[in-house]
């Protein structure tokens, strides 16, 4: 998945990032969110910064995880995409320690696949398995580009399902 993530073209890439920067945003307004936790992409991962500076601009309250050791998160609020710093594995997170102790109306995930159970596969790490099931009460909508969605992954124990997933155009509740 990483390899055909990575050979997406640029005009495709684009069209289907912005098709779901649109679809979260809807998201967003139907279930009148106000607190939103999101990833910050990195290499292939689909680019959801229009979103987050829209999020930016309606003062919605946007949080983002610094990386910690044994899939731990600390979830920084972040008021400025211009203010962020290195972490592990390749990650970015917002630039100062403003933790965020609140809950969340929505949180987004990154991820490699996804199925019609709406259960993802991450990167192995099991650090948004691990944060999700600490949320119950947040709309968990995991974001995929349409290659990305086979029929079943396989799941572990601590393996969470999402609520929503958006598979470029179209999102399955």
């Amino acid at each position: 998945m990483l390899r055909q993530r990575s050979l997406l073209s640029p005009a495709a890439k684009a069209i289907y990032d912005q098709n779901v920067c649109e679809a979260l945003w809807h998201l967003m307004e139907q279930k009148r969110c106000q607190t939103v936790h999101t990833y910050l992409p990195m290499g292939s991962e689909i680019n959801i910064f229009p979103f987050i500076k829209q999020c930016l601009a309606h003062q919605k309250t946007v949080i983002c995880p610094q990386t910690l050791p044994k899939r731990r998160f600390i979830n920084l609020i972040l008021t400025s995409l211009q203010d962020l710093e290195p972490g592990v594995f390749g990650t970015k997170h917002p630039a100062g320690k403003s933790i965020f102790e609140g809950t969340y109306d929505m949180i987004v995930v990154p991820g490699l696949a996804c199925d019609g159970d709406r259960c993802r596969l991450g990167y192995g790490g099991g650090y948004y398995d691990t944060f999700v099931a600490d949320c119950p009460k947040a709309h968990k909508v995991g974001v995929f580009y349409p290659f990305q969605q086979i029929d079943k992954i396989p799941l572990e124990p601590h393996d969470m399902q999402l609520n929503d997933l958006l598979v470029c155009q179209a999102w399955m509740d």
